[in-house]
């Protein structure tokens, strides 16, 4: 699966490595990297700090940097070039629902509708991260970026569970999830080598990676 794959996603909650990994992974594989881009979301850190009231400016920040990323990512696919990125737009409506009061999620999701591309490529392989919302938390803490002090763990888990949901109904593409709770192809090159070889050898449309306990 994984050298047939021109566009690869990396996905999961905060905290899971997602950013980390699709770097790694388009330096092994020579490829482009197209990675979304919270440091220039200017509502982000004031979404943290007062959610009800900054939520939709922040959901409609990310919705329009996602289009404009993906439209960077289909220059780099015309041009022959292997993508690795670590989001979907599909996932965007996530945040919406978990969010939005029902009058602003509707109004989300018109623009949301109205603003998608109709010729979206679709990944040919995504990497779905898992871990538990103590450990995710722990990352967001570890990293310490400013915009994201005011996390609590209550809210990892409640994106962790919307995650989990999502995916589980996804089929637009090949999954590959990955228990990174015990495995860490990011820090651990050993971690990494495995998971390169389980993706090479994928010949399921939905598969799992984690250690048989």
């Amino acid at each position: 699966m994984l050298d047939k794959a021109q566009y690869i996603v990396v996905e999961g909650p905060i905290g899971a490595g997602k950013t980390s990994l699709a770097r790694r992974l388009a330096q092994r594989l020579d490829a482009e990297v197209i990675l979304e881009q919270p440091e220039r979301n200017p509502f982000l850190a004031r979404f943290y700090h007062n959610m009800e009231r900054w939520a939709l400016a922040t959901q409609m920040s990310f919705l329009y940097q996602r289009i404009d990323q993906l439209a960077i990512l289909a220059e780099k696919a015309d041009a022959g070039r292997r993508v690795v990125s670590d989001f979907i737009l599909d996932k965007d409506p996530l945040f919406a629902d978990l969010n939005l009061p029902a009058d602003e999620l509707a109004l989300y999701q018109r623009m949301f509708h109205a603003t998608q591309p109709h010729d979206m490529r679709r990944p040919d392989l995504v990497i779905y991260l898992q871990a538990k919302p103590e450990t995710l938390i722990g990352r967001v803490l570890q990293r310490g970026l400013d915009a994201e002090r005011r996390i609590t763990e209550h809210y990892i888990e409640r994106v962790a569970q919307r995650y989990a949901r999502f995916f589980y109904g996804y089929d637009a593409a090949p999954l590959f999830i990955v228990d990174a709770e015990v495995l860490n192809p990011i820090a651990e090159d050993d971690d990494f080598e495995l998971l390169l070889e389980r993706l090479r050898n994928m010949r399921s449309y939905r598969e799992f990676f984690g250690y048989a306990v």
